[in-house]
């Protein structure tokens, strides 16, 4: 499918009102979207086989536990790392 320029100019403006934030994710977004091995990935067939007795209880035992969310933010932190210097890495050369 290919845009029309009107909807290609409106992407653009769009793009244009994005913080640094907003804009790293749309480029990582669109990286996604682009790679053939992301795509070939996402329109693979659900794995139907069944799971094994082993696999059933790990499952169950992950579902009872108490899950803790930690923040990106802390996880960085507590690696001693930026988003920045994460982004600065995932620049091209």
């Amino acid at each position: 499918m290919t845009m029309s320029p009107p909807e290609k100019q409106q992407a653009h403006e769009m793009i244009e009102q994005l913080d640094a934030c907003q804009l790293a994710a749309i480029i990582h977004l669109l990286q996604v979207m682009t790679d053939p091995v992301a795509r070939s990935i996402a329109n693979a067939p659900l794995d139907d086989e069944p799971l094994s007795e082993d696999g059933l209880l790990a499952l169950d035992e992950v579902r009872n536990e108490d899950v803790r969310v930690i923040p990106h933010e802390q996880v960085l932190a507590e690696l001693g790392i930026t988003q920045e210097e994460i982004d600065r890495f995932n620049e091209p050369q």
